[in-house]
């Protein structure tokens, strides 16, 4: 969940934010409206489609959203934690009239202005609807707004954010794009945005999902019970004596390319992103699992094809050179042994790209730190460590290692993955799957002039989309993580 920027945000702005942010509906539901990827909310069981309305979260692609329960029964779930320069897309939007109308809710007292445009975030101006404090994150109220004019046809439709303030100031429920006794408008994904249509599949070759990305993508359960059908028959390699016995794997990867995309995130707009470094395959705003499957890689693991990225790190405004990029699979449940591979097709996002905080002096392994010398100092902000010569700057992310089992992607690209309990995937998340973690190092003694694409370090954040061949990954799932011994790039033990 993103938090205000401890700086800017009122005092108790943060908190009551991530309570409301806790509120529950057991009897939410989300009703797919057949062949659009479009997600409809209902807060309560009688409720339905509601003609010339658009559900918030019903988006195509967004940047700097999230999805929350609403807290009435009018609304089902809204869009949150929006702020200056966030955007959502709509596609195949029906404009059927000129009173057009937004629900929303605010605690924020700067206010702002949601703007609607046409084809792009700086298209023609359809229509704005003026924000101000309505007494409380899920106080709603009914937006108006006049359209400029009622374009024909299906309309690509951008809700962009302006505010002059530099916390979170609105959330998001619904728009409605004209009388409601028009019809509903559709919303579906562009071609340009869209995934690739499914081919036959094997059990080797994962395909991409024809779900919206924004939106809960559900796995291919058959595909799913084939792959771990071949897992489970798998006899593991006997562990030889003298191995060191962690359940681990790991793959090395050079730097694929950068550029300002994130398929996962922004599928299908390019230059949408803030710079992003990839690894493994070249990767764009629209690659999908299918076409890393008939790509080059730069990872060194047989059968590893599936892309990996991080945000840019600069020093004075240029970027910083790679020392080294890898990738550990392991596992922290009390059981290795219950650990399956990856689900075919599965995306994740780690961190938080929002996140605009300054870093504590000592703060741990999941902030940037000197490898392999002492910190002898920190940056004139505080936020940099400075390095003894011999070392160099590196960040480790780990990643959440229990699936939920039904999905591949989620509206957040993290809600489908959470963490152990007591050392157990159980709950909403009872698969255990690998423990991905990225060890990033940077030709860099750390101190001053460093920022990270996305802003302060704390922005630091992955992305990992799966494309192993599941006859490459299956062995070592089974022999290395199974049986707690430590391997390299293929089943091969190793001690020390």
């Amino acid at each position: 969940m993103r938090t205000p920027p401890a700086h800017v945000a009122p005092p108790g702005l943060a908190q009551k934010r991530r309570r409301l942010a806790r509120i529950t509906l057991a009897s939410a539901v989300a009703a797919a409206l057949a062949g659009s990827g479009i997600y409809i909310a209902a807060a309560q069981a009688e409720e339905v489609a509601v003609p010339g309305r658009i559900q918030a979260e019903a988006f195509a692609a967004q940047s700097g959203a999230q999805t929350e329960n609403t807290g009435d029964a009018d609304g089902g779930r809204n869009v949150g934690w929006l702020a200056n320069g966030d955007w959502l897309r709509y596609d195949g939007v029906s404009i059927i009239g000129t009173d057009l109308k937004a629900r929303v809710a605010a605690d924020n007292t700067d206010g702002g202005i949601v703007e609607l445009r046409l084809g792009t975030q700086t298209g023609a101006l359809l229509a704005s609807f003026p924000i101000t404090h309505t007494g409380g994150w899920q106080k709603w109220t009914t937006a108006t707004g006049t359209a400029s004019r009622v374009p024909a046809g299906p309309q690509t439709v951008f809700a962009v954010m302006k505010s002059t303030s530099r916390s979170d100031f609105v959330n998001l429920n619904w728009f409605t794009f004209g009388s409601a006794t028009g019809t509903v408008p559709s919303a579906s994904p562009t071609t340009s945005a869209s995934p690739a249509t499914p081919k036959p599949t094997t059990p080797t070759t994962p395909t991409t999902p024809t779900t919206s990305a924004a939106g809960w993508v559900p796995v291919d359960q058959g595909r799913w019970n084939q792959e771990l059908a071949a897992f489970n028959a798998i006899k593991p390699k006997p562990v030889t004596p003298g191995t060191t016995r962690v359940p681990e794997f790991h793959t090395d990867c050079e730097l694929a390319n950068s550029a300002p995309d994130d398929p996962i995130v922004v599928p299908g707009l390019p230059g949408a992103s803030h710079m992003h470094t990839f690894f493994g395959p070249k990767v764009d705003a629209f690659t999908t699992t299918d076409k890393l499957l008939s790509s080059k890689t730069t990872c060194n693991a047989p059968g590893d094809l599936s892309a990996y990225w991080t945000p840019e790190l600069r020093k004075d405004g240029k970027p910083v050179p790679m020392k080294s990029f890898r990738v550990y699979y392991g596992s922290r449940v009390k059981d290795p042994s219950t650990v399956k591979p990856f689900p075919p097709g599965l995306r994740v996002v780690e961190g938080d790209a929002k996140k605009q905080v300054d870093t504590p002096k000592n703060a741990g392994s999941d902030h940037f730190w000197c490898a392999g010398s002492a910190e002898t100092g920190r940056s004139a902000d505080g936020n940099w460590p400075v390095c003894a010569q011999g070392g160099n700057l590196i960040f480790q992310l780990v990643f959440k290692d229990c699936w939920d089992g039904k999905h591949i992607d989620s509206p957040d690209h993290k809600s489908h993955m959470g963490d152990p309990v007591n050392g157990v995937c159980t709950g909403k998340y009872p698969v255990a799957v690998p423990n991905l973690s990225f060890m990033v190092n940077f030709q860099s003694l750390g101190g001053n002039g460093l920022s990270l694409s996305s802003g302060k370090p704390s922005s630091m954040h992955g992305d990992f989309m799966n494309a192993w061949d599941p006859a490459r990954i299956g062995p070592l799932v089974k022999s290395c993580l199974n049986q707690s011994a430590k391997c390299g790039t293929e089943v091969t033990f190793a001690g020390g």
